[in-house]
C-alpha cells in the first residue's frame, strides 16, 4: 500500500475497534494483528496510539457531522426525524466511541479532541439553522438550537447505558422535544412565537409537531387542567 493508504487502513481499522470497545482497552499490537502488520510498522504512520486515536476520531467526528446534514424539503418534523434516525444509527454502530468522543476518552484535555468535539456541535447547530432557513438567529432561538443538540446528545449517552427506551420512541421524543423548546421560548418572547409560527404554518395538522399538540391536549384534558386557567385544587 501506499502511505497515504496505509495510514487510512489504519485508521478504519482503529475507529472500528474503538467503536466495540473502550479505547482504553485497545492496543496497538491489537491495531497491528487487525490491519496484518507488524506494530512497529504501525509506529512508522503514526507516533503512537493517541495519534492514531485522534485520526480515528477526526473520522468519526466528520461522519457524525455529516448526519445532521438533510435537503430542506418536506416539513421540518420529518427532516427532523430523518436526521434523528441517522444520528442514533451512528451511535448504535459506534457506541463506546461515539462516548469517547464526547466525553473524551484517554484524551480527555486533548485541545485537539476538544475540538473535534466543538465542530460536529457546530456542525449540527447550523444545519439547523439551515433547516429553519434562517442565517442570523436571535439570541432565543441560539439559545433553543443549542440546548437541543445537547440534549440529543445526552440522551443519545444516557440511552447507551442501558438501551431501555426503543429507539423509534427516543427519535420521535427528540423531534417533539426542539418542538417544545422553541414553544417554551415563544411564550416569552414575540420574535420567538414568530419564528414558531412559520414553522406550524408549514407542517401539517397531522404531522409530527401536530401529533404533540394532540398528545399535550389529551394529558391536558385527562389532568382537568383548561390553558389559560390554574388546574383544579385536590
Amino acid at each position: 500500500m501506499g502511505v497515504e493508504e496505509r495510514r487510512q487502513q489504519l485508521i478504519s481499522v482503529a475507529l472500528e475497534l474503538f467503536s466495540h470497545r473502550s479505547p482504553e482497552d485497545v492496543s496497538i499490537d491489537e491495531i497491528a494483528a487487525a490491519a496484518g502488520i507488524s506494530r512497529p510498522l504501525v509506529y512508522h504512520y503514526f507516533p503512537g496510539k493517541q495519534s492514531l486515536y485522534e485520526a480515528a476520531l477526526r473520522r468519526a467526528a466528520d461522519e457524525l457531522a455529516a448526519r445532521f446534514v438533510e435537503p430542506r424539503e418536506g416539513p421540518l418534523g420529518v427532516r427532523l426525524l430523518r436526521v434523528m434516525g441517522r444520528f442514533f444509527d451512528f451511535v448504535d454502530e459506534h457506541g463506546p466511541g461515539f462516548s469517547a468522543l464526547m466525553r473524551g476518552g484517554p484524551a480527555v484535555g486533548s485541545s485537539t479532541t476538544n475540538a473535534m468535539i466543538d465542530e460536529v456541535r457546530q456542525a449540527a447547530y447550523e444545519q439547523i439553522l439551515a433547516h429553519l432557513g434562517i442565517t442570523a438567529p436571535p439570541a432565543r432561538l441560539a439559545m433553543v438550537v443549542r440546548s437541543w443538540v445537547s440534549l440529543a446528545e445526552s440522551t443519545a449517552l444516557i440511552w447507551l447505558d442501558g438501551r431501555e427506551i426503543p429507539r423509534a420512541e427516543l427519535e420521535l421524543q427528540l423531534v417533539h422535544d426542539f418542538a417544545a423548546l422553541a414553544a417554551v421560548s415563544a411564550a416569552y418572547d414575540a420574535e420567538m412565537a414568530g419564528i414558531l409560527l412559520d414553522i406550524l404554518a408549514l407542517e401539517p395538522a397531522d404531522g409530527l409537531f401536530g401529533d404533540l399538540i394532540v398528545r399535550l391536549a389529551a394529558l391536558a384534558t385527562a389532568s382537568g387542567t383548561v390553558p389559560g386557567q390554574r388546574p383544579p385544587s385536590p
